[in-house]
């Protein structure tokens, strides 16, 4: 029987990357389609000439800067003699037509912009990460679902893809520079692509020079890339990615590389981090994904303020921080201690934060640590208190007519200081986290920024726990307030008309504590 081969679909574009560094490429027109034509152009390093009479604001700033020659005139037939690719960007139909005719009879290929048949090719949509390049093309059908799909392809990428292609760049030039020799080719590119499809996208992005060094040590003295240990990482490069271990390696000499990382058995399998918002304090209020982490959890590492019935939740073991005033940093890093050899064992670490780790919950800073030591966090967010809170208590901080921005603070600094609070707006809603301890020097700090004695204030404690309760006043009474009817931390201060917008007589009897009815402010 004949053998048979698939046949070619048809209607496609010839997909190429066209290398233009240095190559002489004209843009005519010199409005917002020009510009975004002009930058493609640069990206790839081409020599750009414009030719308009006129230049929006970006082409003139690319003058400005000499990063594009511009001719300030209309076309001339003459300005295609150096052109070795011709861009048409220009409101005139009929005189792009003819350009592109010239351009025809001289073989120069040229697009015209929303003329597709007198392109010679199309601009595609495009995702760009160092030297990655993804384009999209629906063959000039759907332009518009182009972007969407490649907004899909970049958004399903792992983070760093652009700097791991970079980082084994450097480490391909490396390996050729060590080991030039053509009969070697094979077992470079054999090596190199056990590298590229065993180890991590994300551990691939965070190779240094040292680490680089070390595999370049490992490829000289024919190692497995498969049980290179780099500095910094917990765990092989297969065990983190999922990828099954290749099983024990031949024995080898024992010889370290200049980073020390010589060829040894597998290290042990790396745990998994997730970093989990918890939300306010209801446990129906926690996120499907949060709970998915927490039954799948090892053991989960909690702040001091997780209320205990969204720890209920929880099956596994729980650490809790033993955070206090003047010794959260010790707490914090006693956190980091335990996570990191618990990760080591191979474990699925939690870390519970209240509310949503990165609404002042040091969530960066704790994904900016375990980067450093190799860990790639998984990071489910949270309803955060500044937003969740005063809603579960009836206060929307937003309301058409009242209330049209909201601005968040932390009465708690890094240093101790008090916020810096910008002069006030009627139409704001004020949030002030971990404030409610500070709250005269607050209020005195709201008075001096011109906030009316009037306006209405609430404390908002324990939101979504049982005990939830609120207490309004007015700005110029809530210290008084607090001060008969107590506090019970954790809570927080909203200021702003939209305090009161819903706090009618029917309002009052479900969200006011009844020892605070009739304590609030009327407008």
């Amino acid at each position: 029987m004949a053998q048979t081969f698939r046949d070619p679909q048809g209607g496609g574009s010839l997909i190429v990357a066209w290398q233009a560094k240095a190559q002489p490429v004209l843009v005519v027109g010199g409005g917002a389609v020009a510009a975004g034509r002009v930058f493609n152009a640069l990206e790839a390093d081409a020599q750009v000439t414009v030719v308009a009479p006129e230049l929006c604001a970006e082409l003139s700033y690319r003058a400005q800067q000499q990063q594009i020659v511009w001719h300030a005139r209309e076309f001339q037939d003459g300005d295609l003699d150096a052109a070795s690719l011709v861009l048409t960007a220009i409101s005139d139909a009929r005189e792009s037509r003819r350009i592109a005719q010239l351009c025809r009879a001289r073989r120069i290929p040229v697009n015209a912009a929303d003329i597709n048949d007198l392109c010679d090719f199309w601009f595609m949509s495009t995702h760009r990460d160092h030297a990655v390049q993804v384009a999209v093309s629906t063959n000039s059908k759907a332009p518009r679902l182009a972007n969407r799909i490649r907004r899909l392809i970049a958004a399903a990428l792992p983070r760093g893809t652009g700097l791991a292609v970079e980082q084994i760049g450097r480490l391909r030039r490396r390996i050729r520079e060590a080991d030039p020799r053509p009969e070697n080719s094979r077992r470079r590119m054999a090596w190199l692509t056990q590298l590229c499809d065993y180890w991590p996208i994300e551990q691939l992005a965070r190779l240094d020079a040292d680490n680089i060094d070390s595999l370049l040590d490992a490829y000289v003295h024919e190692h497995d890339p498969q049980t290179v240990r780099i500095a910094g990482s917990i765990g092989s490069p297969a065990a983190s990615s999922g990828v099954p271990s290749p099983g024990p390696p031949s024995p080898e000499p024992s010889g370290p590389g200049p980073s020390g990382s010589g060829p040894s058995s597998p290290p042990p399998a790396a745990g998994r981090l997730v970093l989990v918002g918890a939300g306010v304090g209801d446990p129906e209020l926690l996120t499907v994904r949060a709970l998915r982490a927490l039954e799948a959890a090892d053991i989960v590492l909690a702040d001091k303020l997780i209320p205990e019935p969204v720890l209920g939740v929880v099956k596994c073991e729980v650490y809790t921080a033993r955070k206090f005033p003047g010794a959260a940093a010790e707490a914090q890093d006693d956190l980091y201690r335990r996570a990191l050899a618990e990760l080591a064992r191979g474990r699925t670490v939690v870390r519970l934060k209240q509310g949503d780790p990165f609404v002042y919950g040091r969530g960066g800073e704790e994904v900016l640590y375990f980067r450093r030591h190799g860990i790639e966090p998984e990071v489910v967010p949270g309803l955060s208190s500044a937003i969740s809170g005063p809603g579960l208590c009836g206060i929307p901080v937003t309301h058409r007519g009242v209330a049209d921005q909201v601005l968040v603070l932390s009465g708690a600094n890094r240093n101790g200081d008090l916020p810096s609070v910008p002069e006030f707006v009627p139409t704001r809603t004020l949030v002030i986290l971990m404030s409610v301890a500070r709250l005269e020097r607050i209020v005195e700090l709201l008075r001096a920024r011109q906030f009316p004695p009037t306006l209405p204030v609430a404390i908002v404690e324990r939101a979504g726990c049982p005990d939830q309760r609120t207490v309004r006043a007015s700005l110029a009474t809530i210290v008084d307030v607090v001060a008969r009817v107590g506090h019970n931390a954790p809570g927080l201060i909203v200021a702003g008309h939209a305090v009161n917008v819903l706090s009618d007589a029917a309002i009052q009897d479900r969200y006011l504590d009844p020892s605070t009815l009739g304590l609030h402010s009327a407008e």
